[in-house]
């Protein structure tokens, strides 16, 4: 439990958010679980930090002053340092349009004040916890690793790469994208329901609309499929989920 902790204090989460006592609040939960904390009031200076520094999470609000956290979000989904920084919009507006948006822009969860603590920092573990499964041993420890490659059709996946092509080219896809894409592949031609989706890539176990599954399979789509109005690889399996079809 101590490695563990020690391993956590080196992990840095920014918290973007204008109201003071809801900064407090995260700060010392996250504080006590050991995450090196820093936040900012402003969309605009905590987009600038961002991309100089990128943490290992970030926690958005929405409203806030200067640049609003779905054009944050935006901007820092198209660059390149930050693309796959895992985001978390927490956010007063509930409406499901909110969520749906959040999403599409590139956010990884989305949760809505008044927010339990203890259930953030559930979030924020298993966010982290995807990346560090993601990523590849120390090549000092395993001089004669193989890489595992994931190949259907035109698309290759490269796990330990964190990569993906489409006839050769790269596609850039968010954390949660890539994992959803990696595990659809792994079991090409089974169909994964909607809440094995969200239990095996959102890795936490707290109720979430299921919707959050489909956003993401929708701009997943947008990004390997030819024409995602007629999918090619990733089917919908009415009622059930998704299958990423074996050709």
């Amino acid at each position: 439990m101590e490695n563990y902790k020690s391993e956590l204090k080196q992990r840095h989460i920014m918290v973007v958010e204008d109201e003071e006592d809801i900064v407090r609040l995260i700060s010392f939960h996250l504080g006590k679980e050991g995450y090196r904390v820093s936040s900012y009031g402003n969309g605009r200076e905590a987009l600038d930090h961002a991309i100089e520094e990128p943490p290992d999470l970030i926690i958005l609000d929405i409203m806030l002053p200067e640049m609003d956290g779905l054009e944050v979000c935006r901007v820092l989904r198209r660059n390149d340092r930050t693309v796959s920084i895992p985001i978390l919009i927490l956010s007063a507006r509930k409406e499901e349009l909110d969520k749906v948006l959040g999403l599409e822009l590139g956010a990884d969860d989305y949760m809505v004040k008044p927010f339990s603590v203890r259930e953030l920092v559930a979030r924020v573990r298993a966010m982290l916890r995807r990346i560090d499964n993601m990523k590849m041993p120390d090549e000092k420890d395993s001089p004669e690793i193989i890489e595992k490659i994931l190949r259907h059709g035109n698309i290759v996946l490269y796990p330990e790469r964190h990569e993906v092509t489409v006839e050769g080219k790269k596609r850039t896809l968010t954390h949660k994208e890539f994992i959803l894409l990696e595990l659809l592949m792994s079991n090409a031609g089974r169909v994964l329901t909607r809440e094995l989706l969200l239990d095996k890539v959102w890795g936490y176990e707290v109720e979430v609309d299921t919707r959050t599954v489909d956003v993401h399979i929708r701009y997943l789509r947008q990004k390997i499929e030819d024409d995602p109005a007629n999918p090619h690889y990733i089917e919908t399996v009415r009622g059930v989920g998704y299958r990423f079809a074996s050709r």
